[in-house]
């Protein structure tokens, strides 16, 4: 009668053994001291124990690094958060509503850093028609405006609003953010945001921070609507 073949004893069977023996060392306690594994910063031999110490002294490198990247994350959020508040109190504190347009998009240039900014509105209250920012958003632009569900981030493809900026030809890059209220399909608005840098706004970009920016600008300009 032929005898069974045994499988031959795998990697995964001496870890696995292992794993569920733990008392193997125990017994077998010079072993430790006697297995000898490569070093990965030289091809030197050194003991179990001290591969074990490089490895948590690389794990806790990695720790730092880790550390220090969330604390300067933390330090630029807080910068921003700043920013944002300066920015938003200069808008509670305009007293005349006419006022509000400019002085948003000019902040906005001066807080974020941002190179140029236009705002266009419209459906205003006959009181602000004579505003830079209420004329020249054909019917095509607004109904742009009122496309869009999130801000547009990328290249400029020739897109009207980019006209409404001082300088067209140094936009290569824009960030369209629709203006509205009562979250309703219609935008009454349209803040446009450009940089001469074409990754500045990329279309992978993350746009809460820009949909922020939007709300309260959109919350400002209310002021300028029929009531």
């Amino acid at each position: 009668m032929t005898e069974p073949t045994i499988p031959p004893i795998t990697e995964d069977d001496i870890a696995n053994y292992l794993a569920n023996t733990p008392d193997f060392f125990e017994r077998h306690a010079g072993l430790l001291a006697a297995v000898q594994l490569t070093s990965p910063h030289g091809q030197r031999a050194v003991s179990l124990q001290e591969r074990q110490v490089e490895m948590l002294r690389e794990k806790i490198r990695g720790l730092e690094l880790k550390a220090a990247e969330m604390i300067r994350h933390g330090g630029e959020n807080t910068v921003i958060a700043d920013r944002l508040q300066r920015w938003t109190l200069q808008l509670l504190n305009t007293r005349e509503a006419a006022d509000l347009p400019e002085l948003a998009a000019r902040e906005i240039v001066a807080q974020f850093g941002v190179p140029q900014v236009a705002i266009r509105i419209w459906g205003v209250a006959a009181a602000f028609a004579d505003l830079a920012c209420a004329r020249g958003a054909s019917e095509d632009a607004q109904a742009f405006a009122s496309s869009l569900v999130r801000p547009y981030c990328g290249a400029n493809p020739g897109l009207e609003a980019a006209t409404w900026l001082a300088e067209p030809g140094a936009a290569a890059s824009l960030a369209l953010i629709p203006l509205r209220t009562g979250g309703g399909p219609q935008a009454f608005g349209l803040l446009v945001l450009a940089s001469p840098d074409a990754h500045r706004f990329a279309p992978d970009m993350g746009t809460d921070f820009l949909e922020r920016i939007g709300e309260l600008t959109a919350a400002a300009l209310s002021r300028l609507l029929p009531a």
